[in-house]
């Protein structure tokens, strides 16, 4: 069931992304070559608990994984697409990292992600994470009242086949509200015209997700958590949580 959310709500809805921006950008000013992931979670960790509010990621188990996820960020390096645990793994110049995070505030939750080069940037990785963005902001730009979810997949997967990258099909975004994953699911790829309708109070959260290697195909890592590219290539994993409103599109994990 799709749930729409009131302009109360919304604004609380607000306040949990907000923390979640501030989360994501004190890890990306301490994510520097010979940092650990641990310690970057740990930061996000600080965040959300001066905020006052609940990690999301912490200790969730969905059916297909084989424990609760061990940390407040999901830190997922070069070949990780999502779902990278954040461990003792240092990080080393010229690595590509994305990191997810999510946090609930007063029963509502943000979800946002963020991918960018430790260190010096390769120019493959910059060109990707720049198709990303623009997809991220095509996909935004999409979700309007009178449209519908096809819309926004159709944004997003123009942009990533445009460029020649693969986008797995299994993942992507997802509706957002009490809980971090709900209906509709918002595939980064698809025909425009198609899927459930773009009504005022609908909350998504689009987050496309490209391959460098061209392939769509993706891999569970050993620890059934992290999704890698099948061919090793790079990806990148931008997101924002954004509701639907008569005014347009509102992104609530802007900072």
């Amino acid at each position: 069931m799709i749930e729409l959310k009131s302009a109360d709500e919304l604004d609380v809805m607000r306040e949990a992304g907000r923390v979640v921006a501030r989360a994501l950008e004190a890890v990306r000013a301490q994510a520097k070559p010979g940092v650990r992931l641990r310690e970057l979670d740990e930061i996000a960790r600080t965040v959300i608990d001066e905020a006052g509010a609940v990690p999301l990621f912490l200790d969730y188990h969905p059916s297909w994984a084989p424990g609760p996820f061990p940390g407040v960020i999901c830190a997922s390096v070069n070949d990780a697409v999502v779902h990278g645990i954040p461990d003792d793994r240092v990080l080393s110049d010229g690595d590509l990292l994305s990191v997810d995070c999510g946090a609930r505030v007063d029963g509502w939750c943000g979800d946002a992600a963020v991918t960018f080069s430790v260190g010096a940037a390769r120019p493959e990785d910059t060109a990707l994470t720049d198709a990303a963005r623009q997809a991220l902001a095509d996909g935004i730009a999409a979700t309007r009242p009178g449209g519908r979810i096809g819309d926004i997949s159709h944004a997003v997967g123009v942009v990533g086949r445009s460029a020649g990258y693969g986008i797995p099909e299994l993942v992507g975004g997802h509706g957002v509200g009490r809980s971090m994953h709900e209906a509709p699911f918002v595939a980064n790829d698809g025909a425009a015209g198609k899927g459930a309708p773009l009504r005022p109070g609908l909350v998504v959260a689009i987050e496309p997700m490209f391959l460098a290697g061209g392939a769509d195909d993706i891999a569970h890592a050993p620890d059934g958590w992290e999704l890698r590219t099948a061919d090793g290539s790079r990806a990148a994993h931008v997101e924002h949580t954004v509701a639907v409103t008569d005014d347009g599109p509102r992104v609530l994990t802007l900072p």
